[in-house]
């Protein structure tokens, strides 16, 4: 703080010498002088300056940058043009990710300049919202989404932006092998862009902690963002959109492998510790596998979003991040609640008379469950609004009471743990009650708490408690925008369709829609194919079992080879993962092709019990066009020929 002060002094009386001057990080920026009030630093290991300066623009903005001493930068400036480059290779074949782009400028050795991006959040900061263990949990970063944008088309269009972006990040750092990465170095956007900054690491060459790697998934992907993308806890078609996505940017990018060994092999010679031989340009061919076809890379990428959101060890770096962020910093901020927008005080919004807890209601959006709608009333007269809030957000806010004042000042909250389905309407009745009484208690106890921020905060109306006070919205499912209407009642899946040199490719890619169990339960689906007509069973083929999923993703190539008179099936692997062999109908002439059937079975495995047939359908591969590629969604139902 002493230092900040001393230069910015020194700042000072550079304008009152010289008038403006133009930032290095830009020459179209003209400033004339820096506010000290919005000046301050950061608490990362190379602790950043944030600088504020005065637009010589009168209607401009001020313009706020990161001064940073003891980092290369230049690692940084060459890390953002690769991703600059990649999203020109997006948008011009026609793909738009939302990347979010900033400017960086080394100035001097180990020092230079930063933008900053205005309305944007760390994730660390997000997620501790949600107490210290925020990692751990899923809803942090839609409940931040949704404070932000109240309405539902701002939330859908947010939730858009975090799709292509988020998909653009997880491409890019990939193949960079951008390293070190934890919540304080992710960011994300009021609007719903995200966004990693700080590449003091990159290549592949990881922090390590002994022989072990601290960055030990592909890329950052966890559930807090899977939650985001499928508008709950289960898996949803915009999931399907997300993993397309991913596959579409990563394909693009393999094209021009030659093009990134080009010209990081240029930088070579420049002094960047972590791009100084062959073997750091080798980590980006490998990243890249030219040598794979474009199925093949689908189906390895989608196997590395499937490791990065199954990996613990992300969510366990984040929060040893938060504890080491906690110690660094103190704790003198006062605590907040992760949904209201802003604080509110008994000045600002009139003293409560009393609360009351009305009833609740289902909800479909951001996830299902209930919301309870409590009616507010003011000493003002006929001052009355009605909020929503869910059990959740009501444990929140008892939680950041016991952070301010002693469990002797305030009621006892009511038990989260029920037997049974705990979003059932019985469980919601009888939490209904229990909560009317927790919030009685509350207004009518000690002053320090009855009238502190945190509970005028928590009964200010929001944006959306403006619907509390009407009827029912119509339910919605989470993903509605994104999915198609379903064809049939057994759901729909997604198949790649392709036939070259008497080979035919058959790749199942997603299926969304299928139907929940007898017990209400998701099923534990898998795909069975035949290629008819075949007496012997020999062209049977299965793909993994998806756990617990009514849209499972799979991206694996299901066939046979040897299928010609007196051929016999056998299986080709062509430099995929075990998990996921590639195998071919192989030796199948086109005359034979018109007479041939692809019959697709969706079943549930049950364990010690016979698998559940969800849906199937019957392809007819004369009523398609296989001189090109074939991709679309298919209409499972019961036994018939299925239609694109």
């Amino acid at each position: 703080q002493g230092i900040l002060r001393e230069g910015l002094e020194d700042v000072k009386q550079f304008f009152k010498a010289n008038g403006s001057c133009r930032l290095p990080l830009s020459p179209s920026l003209l400033v004339k002088g820096i506010v000290p009030r919005d000046c301050s630093y950061f608490n990362s290991n190379a602790v950043p300056l944030k600088l504020s300066f005065q637009n010589v623009d009168p209607l401009g903005e001020n313009i706020r940058v990161i001064f940073k001493c003891g980092d290369d930068l230049r690692q940084d400036m060459l890390t953002l043009q690769m991703i600059r480059i990649m999203n020109k290779i997006w948008v011009q074949e026609g793909l738009d990710m939302r990347m979010v782009i900033f400017r960086c400028f080394s100035t001097g050795r180990g020092r230079g300049m930063v933008e900053m991006i205005p309305n944007a959040e760390t994730l660390r900061k997000i997620q501790v919202e949600h107490g210290v263990t925020g990692s751990f949990k899923d809803r942090p970063l839609a409940d931040w989404l949704q404070k932000h944008n109240p309405e539902e088309d701002e939330y859908e269009k947010a939730v858009e932006n975090f799709i292509y972006s988020c998909a653009g990040c997880c491409v890019a750092t990939y193949v960079l092998g951008i390293c070190d990465r934890h919540n304080d170095n992710i960011m994300l956007k009021t609007t719903g862009h995200m966004f990693h900054i700080d590449f003091g690491r990159f290549l592949g060459h990881a922090q390590m902690f002994g022989n072990i790697k601290r960055d030990r998934a592909p890329f950052v992907f966890t559930s807090d963002m899977a939650y985001v993308i499928n508008g709950g806890d289960k898996p949803s078609s915009r999931f399907h959109d997300f993993v397309d996505l991913c596959c579409q940017a990563y394909n693009l990018i393999r094209k021009h492998t030659h093009l990134f060994l080009n010209l990081l092999g240029l930088m070579l010679s420049c002094g960047i510790p972590e791009l100084s031989d062959l073997e750091d340009l080798k980590y980006v061919y490998d990243a890249l596998r030219p040598q794979d076809s474009d199925a093949d890379a689908t189906t390895y990428f989608t196997r590395l979003i499937e490791s990065s959101l199954g990996s613990v060890a992300t969510k366990l770096n984040f929060f040893i991040h938060n504890l080491a962020q906690m110690k660094f910093t103190g704790s003198d901020a006062r605590p907040t609640l992760s949904f209201a927008p802003r604080t509110h005080t008994i000045k600002t919004s009139g003293r409560i008379h009393d609360v009351f807890l009305c009833r609740h209601e289902r909800v479909f959006n951001p996830s299902k469950g209930y919301t309870y709608i409590v009616k507010v009333q003011r000493e003002s007269p006929g001052e009355v609004a009605f909020v929503q809030r869910t059990f959740e957000e009501f444990q929140e806010l008892h939680n950041k009471l016991r952070l301010l004042f002693p469990s002797s000042l305030l009621p006892s909250f009511p038990s989260r743990f029920v037997i049974g389905r705990s979003r059932g309407e019985a469980v919601a009745e009888r939490r209904k009650e229990e909560l009317n009484g927790y919030i009685w208690h509350l207004i009518h106890a000690a002053p320090e708490v009855a009238e502190c921020d945190l509970i005028y905060t928590f009964f200010h109306p929001l944006p959306r408690d403006e619907k509390a006070a009407g009827t029912n919205p119509t339910p919605k499912p989470a993903d509605a925008t994104w999915a198609r209407p379903v064809g049939k009642v057994g759901g729909e899946v997604k198949l790649s369709i392709s036939y070259k040199n008497n080979k035919l490719f058959i790749m199942v890619m997603h299926i969304r829609g299928l139907p929940p169990l007898q017990d209400g339960n998701d099923p534990d689906p898998y795909v069975k194919t035949y290629l008819l007509p075949d007496p012997q069973k020999t062209t049977k083929r299965k793909t993994k079992v998806a756990r617990k999923t009514c849209n499972p993703t799979y991206n694996e190539m299901v066939c046979g080879m040897g299928m010609g008179i007196g051929g016999s099936g056998g299986a080709v692997a062509e430099g995929l993962p075990h998990s996921a062999p590639q195998l071919v109908y192989d030796g199948i002439p086109r005359g034979d092709l018109q007479q041939r059937e692809l019959r697709l079975s969706v079943l549930s495995e049950e364990g010690f019990w016979e698998n559940i047939l969800l849906g199937e359908v019957g392809i007819r591969l004369r009523d398609l066009d296989l001189a090109q590629e074939k991709m679309g969604w298919f209409a499972l139902g019961s036994r018939g020929h299925g239609t694109l």
